[in-house]
């Protein structure tokens, strides 16, 4: 069973009529929609219930999938720590569209991770250029987004592990829209698709994607309680009985 929170700050949906005739329950009842099947079981979160991104229920959570626009600046620096560190022990996270803003996500970068933005309803192509990529099953050559807010190069995160897809607009921008990184025990997945007034959390190949992606950023062998290395002094003789470094040191008796 993996299981998913949702964090969508919910500020769009009840300020705007645009937003909320798209995403009349929130952003993240979208998400948990389609997220949440036999194997996945999705809790959310808003801005207004955020400080319940505690290290306890981080701990309880394989995945975390964040959406954020207006209000990053309200997320508490607490909770962004908490993410990262949580990412960095194991737990996967998936951030979309304008969570490259997001406290927690700049934290895991380590970069300012902005960009160029247009919001003229231009189509995008959302090319596949890595197909052979766990995230990319199912998912043709590219896909079609009638409408969706333009995002443009250069884009200031680090160099990405892999870059799956490329973003191509009308007016002749490129975006790398899909990319994954390693954080630690942690991976992570940032994918540009998703403006609040454009629907594209309805389109059924960005939501193959993003299911695609919560079962690559699972993590079920390898967290870890703490990351801290104790700092112990080993004599010779106590190196000698453990393991390969002992076997190795006797080579060069």
């Amino acid at each position: 069973m993996i299981r998913v929170t949702i964090y969508n700050e919910f500020v769009h949906e009840r300020t705007e009529e645009k937003v909320r005739e798209v995403y009349p329950d929130g952003i993240h009842m979208a998400l948990k929609s389609f997220l949440e099947d036999g194997d996945v079981v999705v809790d959310t979160v808003t801005l207004d219930t955020v400080n319940e991104l505690t290290e306890e229920k981080l701990k309880d959570t394989d995945v975390l999938v964040w959406w954020g626009h207006m209000a990053h600046n309200k997320v508490p620096d607490e909770v962004a720590e908490h993410v990262k560190e949580a990412v960095q022990r194991g737990m996967g996270a998936i951030f979309l569209h304008s969570g490259h803003e997001s406290k927690p996500f700049k934290k895991l970068m380590g970069t300012p991770c902005n960009l160029t933005w247009r919001e003229d309803g231009d189509y995008e192509r959302v090319w596949t250029v890595n197909p052979a990529h766990p995230i990319a099953q199912g998912i043709g050559r590219f896909i079609y987004l009638e409408h969706e807010e333009t995002y443009g190069e250069p884009f200031g995160i680090p160099e990405p592990d892999e870059t799956v897809f490329i973003g191509g607009y009308e007016g002749g921008e490129v975006f790398r829209s899909g990319c994954t990184f390693t954080r630690g025990y942690g991976k992570i997945f940032y994918f540009q698709p998703g403006h609040e007034t454009n629907g594209s959390f309805s389109n059924p190949y960005v939501r193959r994607i993003i299911q695609n992606a919560v079962h690559w950023c699972y993590n079920d062998k390898n967290r870890r309680i703490t990351l801290g290395a104790p700092s112990i002094e080993v004599t010779l003789e106590q190196a000698r009985l453990e393991g390969n470094t002992g076997e190795y040191l006797k080579m060069w008796d």
